[in-house]
């Protein structure tokens, strides 16, 4: 036996294996687009608040010889707004169902220039990519069930769009209210 304080150790020192499981693989690498998906289910209930509003105003102005006009045009508002809040749910959840007529709201908004076309175009993307497709496909749900521990950590990126966005909802916010006091 060797007493030498300099000599190497005698034992074997092994760096511990991470085994991860495919699942857990896959999840982890699609965490980010999840995250993109579900954010554009939010914007698609905040855009419900705005064409539920506008079809209840257009409906609640109508006066007593009902203007079809109007009459159709908050219809039609009304229901795209709820239709907004059935696919923000879909999205939000990962539901497949919600695929294929989340693309085709986001279709029709491409003609919102300049952007609802660069929007629409990146929640387009965003659907139907191939990160997109494998989220939407029946076996992810079960992927996403089997990988509960796996949570997205935003970056400060992240931290920094989120404010930014904040500061331009408040300050549209902050214009229509001075707008409409200042009448």
């Amino acid at each position: 036996m060797n007493d030498s304080p300099y000599a190497p150790p005698a034992s074997s020192v092994a760096d511990p294996v991470e085994s991860r499981s495919a699942a857990e693989l896959t999840r982890q690498e699609h965490i980010r687009h999840e995250m993109q998906l579900k954010s554009v289910g939010s914007l698609f209930y905040l855009s419900s608040l705005f064409l539920i509003s506008s079809g209840a105003a257009f409906l609640l102005t109508l006066d007593s010889r009902q203007d079809l006009t109007a009459l159709i045009t908050g219809a039609l508002l009304s229901g795209l707004g709820i239709g907004s809040v059935v696919l923000g749910y879909g999205l939000r959840r990962l539901r497949p169902w919600s695929h294929v007529p989340s693309g085709l709201l986001s279709g029709i908004g491409l003609l919102g220039f300049p952007f609802g076309t660069l929007i629409n175009g990146w929640i387009l993307y965003l659907l139907f990519c191939q990160k997109g497709r494998t989220i939407f496909a029946p076996n992810y749900q079960e992927i996403v069930d089997a990988t509960p521990h796996i949570k997205y950590r935003r970056s400060v990126g992240d931290w920094i769009a989120t404010g930014i966005l904040a500061l331009i909802v408040v300050g549209v916010v902050a214009l229509v209210l001075a707008a409409s006091y200042s009448r």
